[in-house]
Order: C-alpha cells, then sequence, then structure tokens
C-alpha cells in the first residue's frame, strides 16, 4: 500500500495505443495509455469501461455521435456500444482506463493496435 504518481507513470513510457497497469482493484485493473490519432472501431461484449482523461482532449466516436471529453472528465463506453477513441490535430491525449482484468484490448476485433499484454509500471 503505498501512493501511485499517476503524472509520475506517464513518464514510463512513449508509445501510443499501448495501455500500462498501475494497479489491480478487486477483478478490476487500472491502466495508463497514451493516445494520439485514430485507434479501431471495436466493442467489449461482456465488460464496461472507463476512460478518465488526464491530459488533453479525447473524441469518443460513438456510430451515431462523438462524446469530447476534456481534461478532468470522464466516459463509461457500457459493454457492447461499439466504439473509437480518438484525438485531433496530432494531439497526444493522457487518459486512465478502469476495466476488467478479462477485458480484450479490442474486443472481438483484431488489428496491428490490438495488445495481448499490458506491462506493469
Amino acid at each position: 500500500m503505498q501512493a501511485l504518481n499517476v503524472n509520475q507513470k506517464f513518464t514510463k513510457f512513449s508509445k501510443h495505443w499501448k495501455p500500462h497497469q498501475i494497479a489491480i482493484v478487486d477483478d478490476m485493473q487500472i491502466l495508463l495509455a497514451k493516445l494520439k490519432g485514430d485507434f479501431v472501431w471495436h466493442s467489449h461484449e461482456n465488460e464496461d469501461e472507463l476512460f478518465q482523461v488526464v491530459k488533453g482532449t479525447l473524441y469518443m466516436q460513438f456510430r451515431d455521435r462523438t462524446e469530447v471529453v476534456k481534461e478532468g472528465e470522464m466516459i463509461v463506453v457500457p459493454k457492447g456500444v461499439e466504439h473509437n477513441p480518438s484525438t485531433k490535430n496530432d494531439e497526444e491525449v493522457h487518459v486512465l482506463l478502469f476495466e476488467k482484468l478479462t477485458i480484450a484490448h479490442t474486443g472481438q476485433v483484431q488489428h496491428e493496435k490490438t495488445q495481448t499484454h499490458y506491462p506493469k509500471i
């Protein structure tokens, strides 16, 4: 049990769309990720997903609209909802993710950005 400095943890990696695990709470994991550009359309059949924007502006695309999530705000994507996180104007966005340990990074979609392992930092 010790305090974690989220901003300091972000200095430990630089690659975009490659989440890193910083903690586990019961069957949930807390991940940090740096995002830049477009990700990939996907959904998670059995898991909700929480995105907390630590730095920048996240554009969470849904098939019928785009939600703008600003620094200090968060959004929960319910299970089964297709979504595509993205950034604009070459901005690097830092997010904290809260999701189940069993979640597949891009759901059933396989893509070059799909990760199967989240390094612990």
